[in-house]
């Protein structure tokens, strides 16, 4: 991997311009990992405590249909970087797609890409050609270098979708050594110099490790969690120590804005890349976790904030997905997106309460198998699998799921049922024929690649 020292990227950066364009903003997007939708104070729970991100989150627009694009890692980031449904790029998991027993998967999955082409334009390479200096902080996951994916700044990222530890030596991440030891408060520590040092338009894209698995404890938090009394399946307090450090680092860079006169505009995009881990934490009243197509595994804590462009204390139920992140933020630093295939929809006009009503349909294809991690504990469709190979289609109120193993459909009305317990499907088959349209001329579209080869090595257990 090609590391340049970080001092010598931000002192060329510092070099570039002495005083901001405070006409074009800056951005950041924080994209943490594994955050269930209810893992934030401002979503809800009574066992975290995120004071800093409760209070980032009442300076914009919250969104409670908030979504990533796909269930796991690496194809949600997929997604956000190229703006574009996993089809179009083929990341569709964590390597590789046949995750589980071969004697429980009844078909072949598709093959994962394990690497992002380098032919795809993403966010920071557009970014960078319209003047912005470009940084990324943290999980990386699609690639060895992201210095070779438009970013001039490399803060701890790599292929690996996980430290090995959150405590020195962090053995499989790369990073400069600071005044700090625990591995989220390291990435924000060199993240805030490059803040401090840049004088231009700049990209931040703040990836944190946490809250991920391994469960480290921060030594200093957990006992004030230990003390508290769980809360609706969130319990853990090593967890909750993880999250309570990761709100404390994002307090320091909200600090760090304001002490920079930098706040007011800086355009700042919070969600997560997917649902939380169950077992570690749940999200009820929503159904299953990370890995999983149910709501527990893909809705998500998601706000948009930019001071005189998005009214403060306000939020929407529109469904949006990470994939509207990418033409959302061309929109507001005046770049023309239209030579791009962007998936997502630019957001301005919900964001500035311009229209009050955006109907489309969202897909989810996940051609792959992603194994339970308890058979005894989940909330998933059989206890083998946190998703057999499938797709989803949500429009309106109304979300479907179809599986390619048997052709089986599930359809759910989340205004009535968030918690997806009740398939309506024998008794709506004019909605499941409507939404089934939908989603079969989307994979035409999308040329979406659909397993349908048998498993000589199934065994069936009925």
């Amino acid at each position: 991997m090609r590391i340049i020292p970080l001092c010598l990227i931000l002192l060329i950066c510092a070099a570039c311009k002495t005083k901001q364009d405070a006409t074009i903003p800056n951005i950041i997007i924080i994209n943490v990992d594994d955050m269930g939708w209810k893992d934030v104070g401002f979503m809800g729970s009574e066992y975290y405590e995120t004071p800093n991100i409760d209070y980032l989150s009442s300076l914009g627009m919250v969104f409670t249909n908030g979504y990533a694009s796909a269930s796991n890692c690496a194809p949600s980031r997929a997604n956000l970087m190229t703006g574009q449904w996993a089809p179009r790029h083929g990341v569709y998991t964590v390597s590789p797609s046949t995750r589980g027993k071969s004697e429980d998967r009844k078909i072949i999955p598709i093959k994962n890409t394990h690497t992002l082409s380098p032919e795809h334009h993403i966010l920071p390479e557009v970014l960078r050609e319209n003047g912005y200096i470009t940084c990324h902080a943290g999980k990386w996951h699609l690639s060895d270098n992201p210095l070779e994916y438009g970013f001039d700044v490399n803060i701890a990222g790599g292929h690996n979708g996980l430290p090995r530890s959150y405590y020195p030596p962090y053995k499989n991440v790369k990073i400069e050594k600071g005044n700090s030891q625990y591995l989220t408060d390291l990435v924000m520590e060199n993240a805030l110099k490059f803040v401090d040092t840049i004088k231009k338009p700049f990209y931040l894209n703040y990836s944190p490790y946490a809250v991920h698995v391994p469960i480290m404890a921060v030594d200093s938090i957990a006992p004030k969690y230990e003390k508290k009394s769980p809360w609706q399946g969130q319990g853990n307090p090593e967890y909750a120590s993880m999250v309570d450090n990761l709100d404390r680092n994002i307090g320091l860079l909200i600090n760090k804005l304001k002490e920079k006169n930098l706040l007011a505009n800086t355009l700042i995009v919070f969600t997560s890349d997917n649902g939380g881990l169950y077992g570690i934490t749940k999200q009820k009243p929503l159904r299953a976790g990370k890995g999983s197509y149910y709501e527990g595994g893909i809705r998500e804590p998601f706000f948009f904030v930019l001071n005189g462009k998005i009214q403060a204390r306000t939020k929407s139920d529109i469904p949006i997905t990470n994939l509207d992140i990418f033409p959302t933020v061309l929109k507001y630093a005046g770049i023309d997106a239209s030579y791009l295939q962007l998936d997502g929809n630019n957001l301005s006009p919900v964001l500035e309460e311009e229209i009050q009503v955006f109907e489309r349909p969202l897909f989810w294809h996940f051609p792959i198998y992603l194994q339970a991690y308890n058979v005894n504990d989940n909330e998933n469709r059989d206890p083998l699998f946190r998703t057999r190979p499938g797709s989803v289609i949500r429009k309106g109120d109304w979300k479907l799921h179809y599986y390619f193993e048997d052709q089986s459909v599930e359809l759910f009305n989340l205004s009535e049922d968030i918690g997806e317990r009740n398939n309506l499907a024998e008794t709506n088959l004019e909605k499941v024929d409507e939404l089934l349209t939908l989603l079969k001329t989307w994979w035409e579209d999308t040329n979406a690649p659909i397993p349908t080869i048998k498993n000589p090595e199934y065994v069936s257990k009925l």
